[in-house]
């Protein structure tokens, strides 16, 4: 069974630093293009960071300034987004993704394979 689970959310406060993590079964983890989502309530989702088969990495500018890092591990069939800096904006719930091929692409809709999603919520 092809399955995405999303670990290591919760509540934090603006200036503090979080990692999530993505454990994939059921699949080739290693051939696979994987990327990190998110959506905030009343707003679409969209995407942060993709990381490649070769460990080639995309990120999306505007949502990450710098602060995010996407890491994978393919012996552990892991995914890995590093948050530092977090703002209130970045409230949402972050989702795993997974696509077939070495391709990279931001795009929601070229994703097949998805978790159910975790809330990451920045507050004081």
């Amino acid at each position: 069974q092809v399955q995405l689970v999303e670990s290591g959310g919760g509540l934090v406060q603006p200036g503090d630093s979080l990692r999530i993590s993505c454990t994939a079964s059921g699949f080739t983890f290693s051939s696979l293009t994987m990327g990190w989502f998110r959506q905030a309530p009343g707003k679409e989702r969209e995407y942060v960071a993709i990381i490649g088969a070769s460990g080639a990495t995309m990120y999306s500018i505007d949502v990450v300034k710098d602060r995010f890092t996407i890491s994978r591990d393919n012996t552990k069939r892991m995914m890995y987004l590093q948050m530092n800096s977090l703002e209130t904006e970045d409230t949402a719930v972050y989702y795993c993704a997974a696509r077939p091929g070495r391709n990279v692409y931001g795009d929601v809709s070229k994703y097949d394979i998805w978790g159910q999603g975790i809330q990451v919520t920045v507050s004081s």
